[in-house]
Protein backbone atom coordinates (compact mmCIF):
# COMPACT_ATOMS: atom_id res chain seq x y z
CA UNK A 1 0.00 0.00 0.00
CA UNK A 2 1.48 3.42 -1.38
CA UNK A 3 2.11 6.05 1.52
CA UNK A 4 0.79 9.72 1.10
CA UNK A 5 1.88 11.63 -1.90
CA UNK A 6 4.48 14.22 -1.06
CA UNK A 7 4.76 16.81 -3.40
CA UNK A 8 7.89 17.42 -4.40
CA UNK A 9 9.96 20.65 -3.60
CA UNK A 10 10.03 23.04 -5.91
CA UNK A 11 13.27 24.84 -7.35
CA UNK A 12 12.26 28.03 -4.72
CA UNK A 13 11.66 26.20 -1.41
CA UNK A 14 14.83 24.90 -2.08
CA UNK A 15 16.11 28.26 -2.99
CA UNK A 16 14.53 29.68 0.47
CA UNK A 17 16.33 26.60 2.02
CA UNK A 18 19.54 27.50 0.94
CA UNK A 19 19.44 31.27 1.31
CA UNK A 20 18.24 30.20 5.16
CA UNK A 21 20.99 28.29 5.99
CA UNK A 22 23.41 29.98 4.15
CA UNK A 23 22.24 33.39 5.99
CA UNK A 24 21.91 35.01 3.85
CA UNK A 25 17.86 35.54 3.85
CA UNK A 26 18.92 37.84 6.92
CA UNK A 27 21.99 39.15 8.35
CA UNK A 28 22.55 36.82 11.42
CA UNK A 29 23.46 38.13 14.66
CA UNK A 30 26.48 35.46 15.58
CA UNK A 31 30.16 35.88 15.97
CA UNK A 32 32.45 34.90 13.21
CA UNK A 33 33.50 31.41 14.53
CA UNK A 34 29.77 30.97 15.05
CA UNK A 35 28.83 31.70 11.71
CA UNK A 36 31.45 29.31 10.25
CA UNK A 37 30.35 26.57 12.46
CA UNK A 38 27.16 27.34 10.82
CA UNK A 39 28.23 27.52 7.05
CA UNK A 40 30.81 24.50 7.45
CA UNK A 41 33.52 27.04 6.36
CA UNK A 42 33.74 29.77 4.16
CA UNK A 43 35.95 30.09 0.94
CA UNK A 44 38.47 31.85 0.90
CA UNK A 45 41.71 31.06 -1.51
CA UNK A 46 41.67 35.26 -2.55
CA UNK A 47 43.60 37.32 0.45
CA UNK A 48 40.50 39.16 1.18
CA UNK A 49 37.37 38.83 -1.28
CA UNK A 50 35.88 36.44 1.56
CA UNK A 51 35.71 39.55 4.13
CA UNK A 52 32.70 40.15 1.93
CA UNK A 53 31.13 36.93 2.59
CA UNK A 54 30.75 37.58 5.94
CA UNK A 55 29.54 41.06 6.04
CA UNK A 56 26.75 40.19 3.92
CA UNK A 57 25.69 37.30 6.46
CA UNK A 58 26.50 38.86 9.60
CA UNK A 59 24.80 42.04 11.68
CA UNK A 60 27.41 44.75 12.54
CA UNK A 61 29.87 43.30 10.73
CA UNK A 62 33.17 44.68 10.92
CA UNK A 63 36.61 42.89 9.33
CA UNK A 64 39.04 44.22 12.11
CA UNK A 65 37.91 41.60 14.87
CA UNK A 66 38.37 38.34 12.14
CA UNK A 67 41.69 39.98 11.19
CA UNK A 68 42.67 39.18 14.87
CA UNK A 69 40.91 36.28 14.94
CA UNK A 70 42.88 34.97 11.99
CA UNK A 71 46.54 36.29 13.66
CA UNK A 72 45.85 34.73 16.95
CA UNK A 73 44.72 31.29 15.63
CA UNK A 74 40.97 30.74 16.44
CA UNK A 75 40.06 30.91 12.71
CA UNK A 76 42.51 29.60 9.99
CA UNK A 77 42.62 29.72 6.14
CA UNK A 78 44.07 26.01 4.92
CA UNK A 79 43.32 23.79 2.04
CA UNK A 80 40.61 21.53 2.65
CA UNK A 81 36.85 20.87 0.84
CA UNK A 82 38.00 20.84 -3.04
CA UNK A 83 41.85 21.09 -2.50
CA UNK A 84 40.87 24.68 -2.31
CA UNK A 85 41.94 27.24 0.65
CA UNK A 86 38.82 27.52 3.32
CA UNK A 87 38.33 29.90 6.26
CA UNK A 88 37.18 27.52 9.79
CA UNK A 89 37.33 27.50 13.00
CA UNK A 90 40.87 26.14 14.65
CA UNK A 91 38.10 23.09 15.99
CA UNK A 92 36.94 22.61 13.14
CA UNK A 93 39.95 22.12 10.95
CA UNK A 94 41.32 19.27 13.36
CA UNK A 95 38.56 17.19 11.95
CA UNK A 96 37.45 18.42 8.55
CA UNK A 97 41.62 18.40 6.93
CA UNK A 98 42.10 14.34 7.72
CA UNK A 99 38.54 13.67 5.92
CA UNK A 100 39.13 15.74 3.05
CA UNK A 101 43.13 14.12 2.65
CA UNK A 102 42.14 12.27 -0.10
CA UNK A 103 40.81 15.11 -1.88
CA UNK A 104 43.57 17.03 -1.88
CA UNK A 105 46.03 13.67 -2.70
CA UNK A 106 43.93 12.89 -5.55
CA UNK A 107 44.77 16.21 -6.74
CA UNK A 108 48.07 16.43 -6.49
CA UNK A 109 48.44 13.59 -8.11
CA UNK A 110 47.02 14.08 -10.62
CA UNK A 111 48.85 17.60 -11.41
CA UNK A 112 52.38 15.73 -10.42
CA UNK A 113 52.37 12.26 -9.87
CA UNK A 114 54.76 11.58 -12.85
CA UNK A 115 57.73 13.71 -10.73
CA UNK A 116 56.51 11.70 -7.21
CA UNK A 117 56.86 8.17 -8.60
CA UNK A 118 58.70 6.15 -5.48
CA UNK A 119 59.21 9.32 -3.39
CA UNK A 120 59.41 8.39 0.41
CA UNK A 121 56.22 9.32 1.66
CA UNK A 122 57.07 8.95 5.16
CA UNK A 123 60.72 10.45 4.57
CA UNK A 124 58.93 13.67 2.71
CA UNK A 125 56.92 14.11 5.63
CA UNK A 126 59.07 14.02 8.41
CA UNK A 127 61.62 16.16 6.45
CA UNK A 128 58.85 18.63 5.44
CA UNK A 129 57.56 18.87 9.09
CA UNK A 130 61.06 19.57 10.10
CA UNK A 131 61.52 22.43 7.77
CA UNK A 132 58.07 24.14 8.31
CA UNK A 133 58.48 23.86 12.25
CA UNK A 134 61.31 26.13 11.74
CA UNK A 135 60.03 28.95 9.78
CA UNK A 136 56.64 29.58 7.67
CA UNK A 137 57.55 29.31 3.99
CA UNK A 138 56.00 29.39 0.66
CA UNK A 139 55.88 26.66 -1.61
CA UNK A 140 58.83 27.76 -3.71
CA UNK A 141 61.01 27.85 -0.88
CA UNK A 142 59.86 24.75 0.63
CA UNK A 143 60.14 23.20 -2.91
CA UNK A 144 63.91 24.20 -3.06
CA UNK A 145 64.28 23.03 0.72
CA UNK A 146 63.15 19.95 -0.34
CA UNK A 147 65.06 19.24 -3.18
CA UNK A 148 68.38 20.14 -1.33
CA UNK A 149 67.46 16.52 -0.22
CA UNK A 150 65.80 15.44 -3.26
CA UNK A 151 68.35 16.94 -5.73
CA UNK A 152 67.03 14.64 -8.78
CA UNK A 153 63.12 15.69 -8.27
CA UNK A 154 61.04 18.61 -8.88
CA UNK A 155 61.04 21.26 -6.12
CA UNK A 156 57.07 22.30 -7.07
CA UNK A 157 56.12 18.83 -6.62
CA UNK A 158 57.87 17.73 -3.48
CA UNK A 159 56.16 20.81 -2.11
CA UNK A 160 53.18 20.18 -3.52
CA UNK A 161 53.03 16.49 -1.99
CA UNK A 162 54.55 18.24 1.36
CA UNK A 163 51.01 19.96 0.97
CA UNK A 164 48.93 17.07 0.27
CA UNK A 165 50.31 15.28 3.09
CA UNK A 166 50.97 17.28 5.82
CA UNK A 167 48.21 19.52 7.34
CA UNK A 168 49.35 23.11 6.80
CA UNK A 169 48.00 26.57 7.42
CA UNK A 170 48.04 29.54 5.21
CA UNK A 171 49.35 32.35 8.07
CA UNK A 172 49.14 35.75 8.53
CA UNK A 173 49.92 38.50 7.57
CA UNK A 174 48.77 36.97 4.13
CA UNK A 175 44.52 37.26 4.37
CA UNK A 176 44.62 40.10 7.00
CA UNK A 177 42.32 42.90 7.30
CA UNK A 178 44.09 45.82 5.25
CA UNK A 179 47.70 44.20 5.02
CA UNK A 180 49.19 41.19 2.50
CA UNK A 181 52.19 39.15 2.68
CA UNK A 182 53.49 36.05 1.40
CA UNK A 183 51.63 32.95 1.13
CA UNK A 184 53.51 30.79 3.82
CA UNK A 185 52.57 27.76 5.14
CA UNK A 186 53.23 26.09 8.62
CA UNK A 187 52.23 22.68 10.07
CA UNK A 188 48.47 22.72 11.92
CA UNK A 189 50.47 21.61 14.90
CA UNK A 190 53.30 24.12 15.11
CA UNK A 191 50.23 27.13 14.51
CA UNK A 192 47.62 25.54 16.70
CA UNK A 193 49.69 23.49 18.99
CA UNK A 194 47.34 20.36 18.26
CA UNK A 195 47.18 17.66 16.24
CA UNK A 196 44.05 16.52 13.65
CA UNK A 197 41.79 13.91 14.44
CA UNK A 198 42.19 10.69 12.73
CA UNK A 199 39.75 9.43 13.77
CA UNK A 200 37.24 12.07 11.94
CA UNK A 201 34.02 10.80 11.07
CA UNK A 202 32.45 11.43 7.14
CA UNK A 203 29.25 11.31 9.18
CA UNK A 204 29.68 14.39 11.11
CA UNK A 205 30.92 15.72 7.29
CA UNK A 206 27.92 14.88 5.85
CA UNK A 207 25.73 16.29 8.54
CA UNK A 208 27.62 19.48 8.55
CA UNK A 209 26.85 19.53 4.94
CA UNK A 210 23.21 19.12 4.91
CA UNK A 211 23.08 21.58 8.12
CA UNK A 212 24.63 24.15 6.15
CA UNK A 213 23.25 23.24 2.35
CA UNK A 214 20.22 21.18 2.61
CA UNK A 215 17.97 19.42 1.27
CA UNK A 216 20.46 18.52 -1.11
CA UNK A 217 21.54 14.99 -2.91
CA UNK A 218 24.48 12.85 -2.48
CA UNK A 219 25.92 14.33 -6.03
CA UNK A 220 25.87 17.98 -4.47
CA UNK A 221 27.26 16.78 -1.55
CA UNK A 222 30.04 15.07 -2.83
CA UNK A 223 30.45 18.10 -5.05
CA UNK A 224 31.27 20.42 -2.30
CA UNK A 225 33.71 18.31 -0.41
CA UNK A 226 35.22 16.35 -3.30
CA UNK A 227 35.13 12.71 -1.89
CA UNK A 228 33.34 9.79 -3.46
CA UNK A 229 31.01 7.17 -2.57
CA UNK A 230 28.87 9.09 -0.44
CA UNK A 231 26.05 7.44 -1.17
CA UNK A 232 26.83 4.76 1.58
CA UNK A 233 27.21 7.21 4.22
CA UNK A 234 23.54 8.58 3.44
CA UNK A 235 22.38 5.01 3.68
CA UNK A 236 23.81 4.63 6.75
CA UNK A 237 22.60 8.02 8.02
CA UNK A 238 19.02 7.68 6.09
CA UNK A 239 16.88 6.56 9.75
CA UNK A 240 18.13 9.92 11.45
CA UNK A 241 17.14 11.84 7.71
CA UNK A 242 14.18 12.78 6.05
CA UNK A 243 14.09 12.83 2.41
CA UNK A 244 12.41 14.34 -0.53
CA UNK A 245 12.26 14.65 -4.28
CA UNK A 246 12.95 17.56 -6.18
CA UNK A 247 10.92 18.60 -9.55
CA UNK A 248 13.45 16.48 -11.52
CA UNK A 249 12.54 13.21 -9.27
CA UNK A 250 16.10 12.94 -7.59
CA UNK A 251 16.36 12.46 -3.88
CA UNK A 252 17.13 15.39 -1.34
CA UNK A 253 18.44 14.29 1.98
CA UNK A 254 18.19 17.12 5.01
CA UNK A 255 17.97 16.79 8.93
CA UNK A 256 14.73 16.84 10.31
CA UNK A 257 14.47 20.24 12.00
CA UNK A 258 16.90 22.20 9.86
CA UNK A 259 14.52 25.22 8.46
CA UNK A 260 12.50 25.15 4.97
CA UNK A 261 11.21 28.30 4.66
CA UNK A 262 7.52 29.54 2.78
CA UNK A 263 8.75 29.11 -0.82
CA UNK A 264 7.52 33.04 -0.76
CA UNK A 265 9.68 34.39 1.66
CA UNK A 266 10.93 37.33 0.93
CA UNK A 267 14.88 37.50 0.08
CA UNK A 268 16.78 40.70 0.09
CA UNK A 269 19.58 42.06 -2.03
CA UNK A 270 22.66 40.77 -1.42
CA UNK A 271 26.28 40.99 -2.57
CA UNK A 272 28.14 37.71 -3.02
CA UNK A 273 32.19 37.47 -3.64
CA UNK A 274 34.11 35.98 -6.23
CA UNK A 275 34.26 32.29 -4.22
CA UNK A 276 30.95 32.32 -2.67
CA UNK A 277 30.33 28.79 -1.26
CA UNK A 278 26.93 29.74 -2.74
CA UNK A 279 28.09 28.92 -6.31
CA UNK A 280 30.38 26.61 -5.50
CA UNK A 281 28.71 23.50 -3.24
CA UNK A 282 26.12 21.92 -5.67
CA UNK A 283 26.46 19.40 -8.88
CA UNK A 284 23.11 21.71 -9.41
CA UNK A 285 23.02 25.19 -9.35
CA UNK A 286 19.46 26.03 -10.66
CA UNK A 287 18.68 26.48 -7.36
CA UNK A 288 20.39 29.98 -6.82
CA UNK A 289 21.66 29.99 -10.79
CA UNK A 290 19.63 30.53 -13.66
CA UNK A 291 21.83 32.03 -15.89
CA UNK A 292 24.47 30.98 -18.46
CA UNK A 293 27.87 32.27 -16.97
CA UNK A 294 29.53 31.11 -20.25
CA UNK A 295 26.56 33.38 -22.09
CA UNK A 296 26.97 36.43 -19.93
CA UNK A 297 31.33 36.47 -21.17
CA UNK A 298 32.68 34.46 -18.13
CA UNK A 299 34.39 30.79 -18.07
CA UNK A 300 36.46 31.38 -20.96
CA UNK A 301 39.19 32.65 -18.27
CA UNK A 302 39.42 31.62 -14.71
CA UNK A 303 37.85 34.55 -13.46
CA UNK A 304 35.07 33.80 -11.10
CA UNK A 305 32.21 36.94 -11.14
CA UNK A 306 31.26 38.33 -8.32
CA UNK A 307 27.49 38.23 -8.39
CA UNK A 308 24.39 39.53 -7.18
CA UNK A 309 21.21 37.85 -5.64
CA UNK A 310 18.03 39.77 -6.52
CA UNK A 311 14.96 37.98 -5.32
CA UNK A 312 17.72 35.06 -3.81
CA UNK A 313 18.56 34.57 -7.44
CA UNK A 314 21.77 35.29 -9.13
CA UNK A 315 20.94 38.12 -11.64
CA UNK A 316 23.84 40.82 -11.98
CA UNK A 317 27.48 40.53 -11.37
CA UNK A 318 29.76 43.20 -9.79
CA UNK A 319 33.05 45.02 -9.56
CA UNK A 320 34.65 47.73 -7.25
CA UNK A 321 37.01 50.48 -8.94
CA UNK A 322 38.87 53.12 -6.74
CA UNK A 323 40.07 56.51 -8.46
CA UNK A 324 41.98 58.83 -6.55
CA UNK A 325 39.33 59.28 -3.50
CA UNK A 326 36.07 57.78 -4.88
CA UNK A 327 35.11 54.37 -5.46
CA UNK A 328 32.84 53.15 -7.66
CA UNK A 329 30.99 49.92 -7.56
CA UNK A 330 29.38 48.77 -11.33
CA UNK A 331 26.42 46.37 -11.53
CA UNK A 332 25.76 44.86 -14.54
CA UNK A 333 22.23 43.03 -14.70
CA UNK A 334 21.39 39.86 -16.70
CA UNK A 335 17.56 41.03 -17.10
CA UNK A 336 15.97 44.22 -16.78
CA UNK A 337 14.87 44.61 -13.00
CA UNK A 338 12.18 46.90 -11.60
CA UNK A 339 11.82 49.94 -9.77
CA UNK A 340 11.92 48.34 -6.46
CA UNK A 341 14.54 45.88 -7.14
CA UNK A 342 16.60 48.56 -8.75
CA UNK A 343 16.33 51.02 -5.81
CA UNK A 344 16.95 48.13 -3.22
CA UNK A 345 20.22 47.24 -5.28
CA UNK A 346 21.52 51.07 -5.06
CA UNK A 347 21.01 50.88 -1.68
CA UNK A 348 22.72 47.44 -0.68
CA UNK A 349 25.56 48.78 -2.79
CA UNK A 350 25.63 52.09 -1.18
CA UNK A 351 26.54 49.94 1.93
CA UNK A 352 28.92 47.79 0.38
CA UNK A 353 31.13 50.67 -0.37
CA UNK A 354 31.10 51.88 2.80
CA UNK A 355 32.01 48.99 3.85
CA UNK A 356 35.09 47.99 1.22
CA UNK A 357 36.31 51.59 0.76
CA UNK A 358 35.34 53.78 3.90
CA UNK A 359 38.23 56.30 3.61
CA UNK A 360 36.51 57.17 -0.07
CA UNK A 361 35.21 60.86 -0.20
CA UNK A 362 32.94 60.08 -3.00
CA UNK A 363 30.35 56.70 -3.80
CA UNK A 364 29.33 55.84 -6.76
CA UNK A 365 26.72 53.18 -7.68
CA UNK A 366 26.34 52.58 -11.66
CA UNK A 367 23.79 50.12 -12.87
CA UNK A 368 24.59 49.12 -16.35
CA UNK A 369 21.99 48.03 -18.97
CA UNK A 370 21.64 44.28 -19.36
CA UNK A 371 23.01 42.94 -22.18
CA UNK A 372 20.64 42.23 -25.14
CA UNK A 373 19.76 38.47 -24.96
Amino acid sequence: MRGPFVPPLTTRALNRATLDRQLLLRRADLTVPQALERLAGLQAQTPHTWYVGLWTRLAGYTPEPTARLLADGAVVRMALMRSTIHLVTAADCLWLRPLVEPVIERSTLGSFGRHLTGLAQAELVTTARDLLASEPLTFSDLGRALARRWPERDPAALAQAARAWVPLVQVPPRGLWGRSGPAAHTTVETWLGRTVDPAASVDTLVLRYLAAFGPATVLDAQRWCGLTRLSEVADRLRPHLVTFRDEQGRELFDLPDAPRPDPDTPAPIRFLYDFDNLLLSYADRSRVVTVDYAGQGFGRTNEQPRSVLVDGYVAATWKLATNRDTATLTVRPFRKLTAAEHERLDAEGARLLAFLAPNATAHDVVVRSPQPE
